[in-house]
């Protein structure tokens, strides 16, 4: 990847962590709304225990990308890394500029559902150009990869159940309309997320074709613990004229270095093609008939 590529991704996760931390300090925490992720058990133990919100995501972020590693290696990699500090930084930052009582009137009737539309939207673009530069700000999302990795459950389920059990608890501590809000809250800020990664002319994923004799292994990785799909061909060398098996998956960005860790690990001499991927229609992407159905998209 060259420079100039890589400082617009690192551009991507800073603005992104920043617009994050922005809706958690604005408009989130102050209303006590909690839909899920570290941030909402930090909104929990900054109301009941006082603990400061950037101190809550670091002291639980660390262990858990610890964890992580532990469990499946260096696959993380540094933007995640990075993803999850920022996000601990700004909300230091903004809570110094803006303090904790967020810019909207608390006793004011409207407040509450403004809070949940204008942070849900806010934090849902952060996290999506997040996750555009193929980074994540790690937390209950390693917890999600490590129940799916040991569990019979999905990705996309340990992480509803994770996010579900927070928002929850949040409903002991905070009432259940405001917990039902947060749920409304975890809709707007994936509904953005999706408008921003899944747009058209936005590379948020990876077409990923792999050659080795141990493709068995690679692809049961890929099946397994990526919670992803693989198609496997056969392949012929227009020199050598012979056949062999190949593998083609596509991958999230954010999931690109795990699995070319682990291809590195498995066969060192394995031959990797990767490809910028603009949009991926189907199950576990973006459903057919919602582009089909697009006026937008058809016109074209």
């Amino acid at each position: 990847m060259s420079n100039t590529r890589t400082f617009i991704d690192y551009l991507y996760i800073t603005l992104g962590t920043a617009l994050t931390a922005l809706a958690l300090i604005l408009f989130l925490n102050p209303q006590q709304l909690a839909p899920g992720g570290v941030s909402g058990i930090s909104t929990i133990l900054f109301h009941t225990l006082g603990w400061d919100l950037g101190f809550s995501m670091i002291v639980m972020t660390v262990p858990i990308l610890l964890i992580g590693i532990k469990l499946f290696g260096s696959q993380y990699g540094i933007r995640t890394i990075v993803g999850s500090l920022l996000l601990s930084v700004f909300s230091w930052i903004w809570t110094w500029i803006f303090g904790s009582e967020g810019i909207l009137n608390s006793s004011a009737e409207a407040s509450l559902w403004l809070s949940a539309l204008y942070g849900g939207v806010v934090s849902g673009i952060g996290l999506g150009l997040v996750m555009k530069a193929g980074s994540n700000t790690g937390g209950t999302d390693i917890i999600a990869q490590i129940i799916a990795r040991y569990t019979p459950l999905s990705l996309g389920t340990s992480l509803f159940v994770v996010d579900g059990i927070i928002i929850a608890a949040s409903a002991i501590f905070f009432g259940l309309e405001k917990a039902l809000i947060s749920a409304i809250v975890a809709y707007i800020t994936s509904a953005a997320i999706n408008k921003v990664v899944l747009s058209m002319g936005t590379n948020y994923a990876k077409t990923v074709y792999i050659i080795s004799p141990h493709y068995e292994e690679i692809g049961s990785y890929i099946m397994n613990s990526m919670d992803r799909g693989a198609t496997l061909m056969n392949a012929k060398g227009l020199y050598t004229r012979e056949s062999r098996p190949m593998l083609m998956t596509v991958i999230p960005n954010q999931d690109i270095s795990r699995l070319t860790r682990v291809v590195h690990k498995t066969d060192p001499k394995a031959f990797m093609i990767i490809q910028e991927t603009v949009h991926v229609l189907g199950e576990g992407y973006t459903p057919i008939e919602k582009i089909a159905n697009d006026s937008d998209v058809t016109k074209h």
